[in-house]
């Protein structure tokens, strides 16, 4: 049998993202705004999180958000009324993750003059969003508790790729067999420097700790 021709597609669309990254990352340094790419499953509570998060540092931070779904506004439209911040919708099309490119195209379509963060709000997934480098300085998740507390084991790229993991629904602990120590053991399995937050983004629980940390995360980049 001829011999056919093997390309890695792979690699090379994941070695030119990294450098449209690289370069991204510079440009914003640069205009001295902090880029926080916000990942996890559809359901665990990003909008909600996001919307008491930024009313908690608005006036500390001057902040935008990009929304990032296959199809509809309805995420965008929730944090611009709830928060009063300018907030645009990323529709991507089918595909399940934003590259750098993609975040670039998003950030052309806003006013990045005098914000100190922008909050990209990935499509709702475990897997795609953790391979592709958005040009972030910074990457969080959240993980719910209905999800597991086994999660850092089954999908071990997105937990060693955050520096900080929000463990949201803990109002609902009693319920389910999610069990706190055991998923800290199992995200610092992946990654021993990524923090751990437990909140309820409904009762507000923990909110502010992660806030507290958000607002260092950027007041230290800026600085350094």
């Amino acid at each position: 049998m001829d011999s056919v021709k093997i390309i890695e597609i792979k690699k090379s669309v994941f070695e030119d993202n990294n450098l449209d990254a690289d370069s991204l990352r510079k440009e914003l340094r640069l205009k001295g705004v902090f880029l926080l790419n916000l990942m996890s499953s559809p359901g665990s509570g990003k909008t909600t999180t996001l919307i008491r998060t930024i009313n908690l540092l608005k006036d500390k931070l001057r902040i935008a958000v990009m929304e990032a779904d296959i199809d509809s506004d309805v995420d965008a439209v929730k944090i611009k009324e709830a928060t009063g911040i300018p907030s645009i919708q990323l529709h991507t099309g089918g595909m399940c993750h934003l590259d750098a490119e993609m975040t670039r195209q998003g950030l052309d379509n806003v006013d990045l003059e005098g914000l100190d963060l922008v909050i990209l709000e990935n499509v709702g997934n475990l897997v795609c969003p953790a391979e592709f480098d958005t040009g972030s300085s910074c990457n969080a998740m959240i993980l719910s508790v209905p999800e597991g507390h086994d999660k850092p084991l089954k999908y071990p790229l997105m937990f060693s790729i955050c520096d900080v993991v929000v463990v949201n629904k803990m109002d609902v602990q009693p319920y389910f067999d999610f069990d706190l120590e055991k998923c800290t053991e199992y995200v610092h399995m992946r990654n021993p420097k990524a923090r751990i937050i437990p909140i309820s983004a409904k009762t507000g629980e923990g909110v502010e700790e992660f806030a507290a940390w958000l607002l260092d995360a950027v007041k230290s980049w800026k600085n350094q």
